[in-house]
């Protein structure tokens, strides 16, 4: 597919018992802009990420799919939409060469295409040289870029990220924000879930999730100026009230 694909959510909501994990909430994904999720541990990112996965459905509300501005059922664009979990289920005695061909069947790839893909993602991760290792031997960092690789591997439209950067060191850390930015170069709709406040001004574009409510939507500048203050950590401690 040579088309971008976007989502919105339209007042979504799920709850879990009496929790409230989401609560009308409605965003707008747009392709080539790297969206930051930004909440703190609770806040709903990875119901909301389940949600535009069709990993479970809202209680009320609905996710929209769109491909050049045309509506699209879900069944008809989910192959181009990549999921990485904040816990991710690779297999500690599989190298980073079998899994990459793992997914490739589990992807039916033509081994040509795949075979240019493999080189590529190799490259960008810095991996190459450690294609042999098993999963269970590689650096936090290193295991989750190789998570990222397998969700890349068929080419997606739409990549969701649920917190890849928690517990990882910070060089590895500033490594996979520089794969995203070249993500982003090919019109990939990405939405980066995390609880780093930090990483919010590395987007383009954020989301405050705070108690299952969409606090704010808009560039970090921005809300850091509309709060007058100069990190997110603050705009959570005095309090995210308003929606822009």
């Amino acid at each position: 597919m040579d088309s971008i694909i976007h989502l919105e959510t339209s007042s979504i909501s799920k709850a879990f018992g009496k929790t409230r994990a989401l609560d009308n909430v409605s965003l707008k994904l747009k392709p080539g802009i790297l969206h930051g999720l930004i909440g703190p541990s609770g806040a709903g990112k990875t119901t909301l990420m389940r949600c535009l996965m069709g990993l479970m459905s809202p209680q009320e509300g609905e996710v929209k799919y769109f491909t050049d501005n045309e509506r699209r059922p879900f069944s008809k664009l989910r192959d181009y939409i990549a999921y990485m979990p904040q816990t991710q289920s690779l297999y500690a005695d599989l190298s980073i060469k079998e899994h990459l061909e793992f997914f490739k069947e589990m992807y039916q790839i033509p081994s040509d295409e795949y075979e240019k893909r493999k080189k590529n993602l190799l490259e960008v991760t810095r991996l190459a040289q450690f294609e042999d290792r098993l999963a269970g031997q590689l650096s936090g960092g290193m295991y989750k870029k190789l998570g990222l690789m397998c969700s890349l591997l068929r080419n997606p439209k739409v990549l969701l990220l649920d917190e890849p950067t928690n517990g990882v060191d910070p060089i590895s850390r500033r490594e996979f924000w520089e794969l995203l930015y070249d993500l982003k170069k090919s019109k990939v709709t990405i939405l980066v879930a995390t609880a780093y406040m930090d990483e919010a001004e590395r987007c383009s574009f954020v989301h405050v999730l705070e108690s299952g409510q969409l606090k704010n939507s808009g560039e970090p500048l921005h809300l850091l100026e509309k709060y007058q203050v100069s990190n997110f950590d603050e705009i959570f401690l005095k309090g995210s009230n308003n929606v822009i």
